[in-house]
């Protein structure tokens, strides 16, 4: 006789009435969508592996105050993203340190895929410039492709609330990315600040 399969709900009553393997089955059946967040989210594996370890300690501390007003998943995603705004906010506050010279010779990588992770780190540093709930918004919507609805139930406020950070984000972050759509403009008339980026290599 097969044993019935537990919901998520079922699963948070056990651990916290003491089932030391019930979060442990919760987590496995979520890994992947809550690993696809927080990596889209951060943009680079380790601190991803890192915010996701966060939120799931999180989650297992304070699984107790899980109410049923909301999906288990939806509730695991919320946590998923507050862990990794923190870890962006924290990454922010740190100076930024050089990368280092690497010597006359040709770049180990092509250049098209240098310009690709130039393309990435600037989309990451436009995201960062957003604020938390725009960020958010953008990053289940528009990288992580969630729905709007979805989306309001993960963060906890209304669907019109996520449209319209969603609609501010876009536009900040298109005058942020400009340059990626239309990068001789730079070139046309470039700042100091801009010339000596390209001198870098950044």
């Amino acid at each position: 006789m097969s044993v019935p399969v537990r919901s998520d709900a079922d699963l948070i009553a056990a651990h916290t009435s003491g089932d030391p393997h019930a979060f442990s089955e919760l987590f496995r059946r979520h890994r992947d969508r809550l690993w696809a967040v927080a990596l889209r989210t951060m943009r680079d594996h380790e601190e991803a592996a890192d915010a996701l370890q966060d939120a799931m300690i999180s989650a297992f501390r304070n699984a107790s105050s899980f109410r049923a007003e909301s999906q288990v998943t939806t509730w695991l995603h919320r946590i998923v993203v507050n862990a990794c705004l923190d870890r962006i906010r924290r990454r922010q506050a740190r100076p930024t340190v050089p990368l280092p010279d690497t010597g006359p010779a040709e770049p180990a990588v092509p250049r098209d895929a240098m310009a690709e992770q130039d393309t990435r780190m600037a989309v990451q540093d436009a995201l960062a410039e957003l604020p938390e709930d725009q960020r958010a918004a953008i990053v289940l919507v528009d990288v992580e492709g969630y729905s709007v609805s979805e989306t309001s139930a993960m963060l906890g406020v209304a669907e019109g609330t996520i449209k319209s950070r969603c609609a501010r984000g876009r536009t900040k972050l298109a005058k942020l990315l400009g340059h990626l759509r239309n990068p001789s403009a730079d070139a046309n008339v470039p700042d100091g600040a801009k010339a000596m980026r390209r001198r870098e290599g950044r």
